[in-house]
């Protein structure tokens, strides 16, 4: 399993910023246990971030700002463990793609999925756009509706 420390040092530029920035977010979630964690807890993310050009798109199409963005980690972070594997970087122009394995755990439940990030910079070299996709495995089948027959149904 590589780690971004694994991988950070050879990393340079834009790739640089968004492993520092997913490095920033791992030492956060772990710190946003302890007592007096707040919104303000997020500003060295900040620090990489165009905040008042900042966009987020979230895997369910959401999008925020960076005050709804940083209260969205608060509450997530302050109730998850969160921890990633690197899997690949790529940078062209102002986007770097970021593919990573998330594993999370929120009370009882846990997941692992695959994501990849969209990071856009803007000329000042700040993340001003990230837009996350994920992969995770299928609920239980017997959830899910049944299409087999589904071209019987005419």
């Amino acid at each position: 399993m590589t780690t971004i420390d694994d991988v950070i040092g050879e990393a340079t530029g834009r790739s640089r910023a968004v492993l520092e920035y997913s490095q920033t977010m791992s030492r956060l979630v772990k710190s946003a246990k302890e007592p007096g964690f707040s919104v303000h807890s997020w500003a060295p993310l900040g620090e990489l971030v165009a905040i008042d050009d900042f966009v987020r798109i979230g895997p369910f199409k959401e999008v925020q700002n960076w005050a709804e963005y940083t209260e969205f980690l608060t509450a997530w972070a302050t109730s998850s463990d969160w921890e990633c594997s690197f899997k690949r970087i790529s940078e062209a122009g102002d986007v770097v793609f970021l593919e990573l394995e998330e594993r999370s755990r929120i009370g009882d439940f846990s997941s692992v999925v695959n994501s990849a990030s969209v990071y856009e910079f803007d000329a000042d070299n700040k993340i001003r756009y990230i837009a996350v996709y994920l992969q995770m495995q299928l609920p239980d089948p017997a959830a899910l509706p049944n299409f087999q027959n589904a071209g019987d149904a005419q």
